[in-house]
């Protein structure tokens, strides 16, 4: 198959993940990055570098992610004790509630992307905070 085709194959997924994003600002106003974040934080103090890590995305992209979420009350950053240079970030109680709510208030699914609500595989990796 030709590299393309499987590239256009994806407007499924990129479907599935735009309905799975607005189901997530219907319920809990938050984007599907800043909901992996705080799922990514949880009760740890973690940097950013170990949230794009953790994440995958790049770390200008966690900047901003970390920005708007610390603007919106969610998360709170501090200066490492060792490393003052080094930035560590954690939920703030507003932002451990709305994690609570992620993880018990269900969401809809869209159906592509079911299967893999079903729990890790033994491959997955764990995200700190998990």
């Amino acid at each position: 198959m030709e590299k393309i085709g499987c590239i256009c194959m994806m407007s499924g997924l990129v479907k599935a993940m735009a309905a799975l994003e607005n189901s997530l600002m219907d319920i809990h106003g938050l984007s599907l990055n800043e909901a992996v974040v705080l799922c990514c934080i949880g009760d740890s103090e973690v940097s950013a570098g170990a949230v794009a890590d953790s994440t995958g995305l790049k770390p200008s992209h966690i900047s901003k992610i970390l920005k708007g979420l610390e603007a919106g009350g969610l998360v709170a950053r501090a200066l490492g004790s060792e490393d003052r240079r080094q930035m560590y970030f954690s939920l703030t109680p507003e932002g451990r509630g709305r994690l609570e709510k992620l993880r018990t208030r269900q969401i809809p699914i869209p159906a592509l992307l079911a299967p893999l609500t079903a729990g890790p595989s033994p491959s997955a990796p764990s995200l700190p905070g998990q």
